[in-house]
């Protein structure tokens, strides 16, 4: 048995309390190295005669990746605290192993030798808002999704459409264009409405953020916008704003005031300042975004900055009842900027979900003192690169997406915000190279997967667009020019994902190894109530599914037509999906 690959570390990902009474431990092994896995387990105090009390829990194998097995066991300790080890065995050994090392029979004399989960402490439990497991979310780049009310269009703003987008030019969106297409979004199944920067600023995308305070008057006053949110209350649909505090705008005032004034400035250590004078140009001598001398950034340790920022973030969640921050560059800012914000919003609003940007491991910000999700980039790398470029195999696409959900709780999983695309990204239809099947197919994996699935404007009607600013179109309204037919089929997994509590977050994922078919995918989702089983053919021909799937489900109900099949008819076209739910 391979002991220098076995790990397990108490808290975080490996050892973390699911809810107020039960507790998650999972080891990670050499993949195929072990054949079996228990938990020993007991409360520290629970003696008799000297010996130290214990029990055996069998694990389950939770998922597989190309380098090693995962094995996940439930535990509600009677006294919410716990001592614990495992025993791995194979056909050639039997091993314990403990926090102190490695015996051939589970030492009961002392309790020091095992892991410690000290106390299930109630405040310690990572808690997101629940209504955002059943949530199917919408991305809106206001200036580009629909222009109400002409009055308030920017100076030089171009007629709808007439033109392709460019890092600089203007369409007129505002929120009164939103508040007029609510019908499309609710008939699509939205519940939710992602918005990038709404604050006054210079650019058309608004994350050179010039007054944290104001809506920028092209998309109309707060008037108005108290008029969206209500609206979208009135409809179901929450409401979740783009928070930029890493970095300000080129035109925000207290950066206005340090390149006047200089060293003499009251706010010039609201940023990094490398020297005096501030100097944009061959390069700016002070941290920025990037390299971007527009977007300088902001000293968030600093206790002034930190309190206008703080007063920001309560100040829109109690005068217009948001429902979401979602937070830009938010790797880039201190961790205890993020504790302390997190504290202040869900003081207002216990309810409140925030999102972070973050694009690579994320466990340091989702330990419930800080984030409630990051947006989950690795998922929609894997799904691109398996269904749109054609770059990975099934069994790749597994692996890495089950090395996703093994790096992060249950609990966090279920409320990780999945898309396909955004602003910063090509459209989906464009990475696939206009196949629309393959689209579709895209679709049904990330409402069926683990988290919270967000729709970029107009992918649901099939626009498309390159990297930034091509992805950044004006929204398509004449409907013979939208792509309808996907349209519905969005609308009917959406349905489908609300109708069965396994399509979504109620049904744990298990991904099914097929036979050597590297375009074909599959996973099972189960809840209590029912067994979903999902497969994606990529290849060229049809493909019949292994009658192994189907093992104790004599007939089957093919959610997508509505059928009754039995196991020996379930085929999966080419370029296509099907989702059953077996009987």
């Amino acid at each position: 048995m391979q002991k220098e690959v076995l790990y397990h570390r108490p808290k975080n990902n490996f050892a973390y309390a699911y809810d107020e009474k039960t507790l998650h431990i999972r080891l990670r092994t050499k993949k195929d190295d072990v054949q079996s896995v228990e938990l020993i387990y007991g409360d520290p105090y629970d003696w008799k005669d000297g010996t130290w009390q214990i029990k055996k829990s069998k694990m389950i194998k939770s998922g597989s990746d190309q380098w090693f097995d995962y094995y996940m066991a439930e535990v509600t300790p009677e006294y919410r605290r716990l001592r614990y080890g495992f025993v791995l065995m194979n056909d050639n050994e039997k091993l314990v192993f403990t926090e102190k090392g490695f015996y051939e029979e589970a030492p009961t004399d002392d309790t020091a030798y095992y892991f410690c989960f000290p106390f299930l402490n109630k405040s310690d439990v990572f808690t997101a808002p629940d209504w955002v497991r059943n949530t199917v979310w919408y991305q809106i780049f206001p200036e580009r999704f629909a222009n109400g009310d002409l009055a308030n269009d920017p100076e030089g703003a171009l007629p709808w459409g007439s033109a392709e987008p460019t890092p600089g030019n203007f369409f007129g969106g505002d929120f009164e264009g939103v508040i007029q297409h609510l019908d499309h979004l609710s008939n699509l199944g939205i519940t939710g409405i992602y918005f990038t920067p709404i604050f006054k600023a210079k650019s058309n995308h608004k994350y050179d953020t010039i007054d944290y305070f104001e809506i920028d008057p092209q998309f109309g006053t707060k008037e108005t916008f108290r008029r969206l949110v209500d609206a979208c209350h009135e409809k179901g649909i929450k409401v979740m704003l783009d928070a930029v505090f890493n970095h300000s705008g080129f035109y925000f005032g207290p950066f206005q005031d340090v390149l006047i004034n200089q060293e003499n400035s009251p706010y010039k250590n609201w940023f990094h300042l490398h020297g005096f004078p501030v100097v944009t140009e061959p390069k700016p001598n002070y941290d920025t975004f990037a390299f971007e001398k527009s977007m300088p950034k902001l000293n968030t340790e600093n206790p002034e900055v930190k309190d206008y920022l703080l007063k920001v973030a309560r100040y829109w969640v109690e005068e217009f009842n948001i429902d979401g921050w979602r937070l830009d560059v938010a790797n880039e800012v201190d961790h205890q900027f993020w504790r302390e914000f997190r504290r202040t919003v869900k003081s207002v609003k216990p309810e409140v979900y925030i999102l972070g940007e973050i694009w690579h491991d994320s466990m340091p910000w989702l330990q419930g003192d800080q984030f409630d999700a990051v947006m989950n980039y690795p998922f929609t790398s894997a799904a691109l690169d398996f269904f749109a470029k054609e770059k990975i195999t099934a069994i790749d696409f597994a692996d890495r997406m089950t090395n996703v959900l093994q790096s992060y709780p249950d609990n966090v999983n279920k409320v990780s915000f999945n898309l396909l695309g955004s602003h910063d990204t090509p459209r989906v239809l464009t990475v696939a190279k206009q196949n629309k099947e393959r689209v579709r197919q895209l679709y049904a994996l990330m409402l069926s997967f683990p988290g919270t699935p967000c729709i970029y404007y107009g992918d649901e009607v099939g626009m498309t667009g390159e990297m930034d600013p091509g992805c950044r179109k004006c929204m398509e309204w004449d409907e013979e020019k939208q792509d309808r037919s996907l349209f519905e089929d969005i609308h009917k997994l959406i349905r489908l994902r609300s109708d069965h509590p396994a399509f979504g977050n109620d049904g744990s994922l298990s991904f099914i190894k097929t036979s050597n078919t590297p375009g074909m995918l599959a996973f099972k989702k189960t809840s209590s109530d029912e067994t979903l089983l999902f497969a994606f053919n990529t290849e060229s021909q049809s493909i019949i599914l292994e009658k192994a799937l189907f093992e104790g489900f004599p007939n089957t109900i093919n959610l997508w037509t509505g059928e009754i099949i039995s196991p020996e008819l379930a085929v999966v076209k080419s370029n296509d999906f099907i989702i059953l739910k077996l009987r």
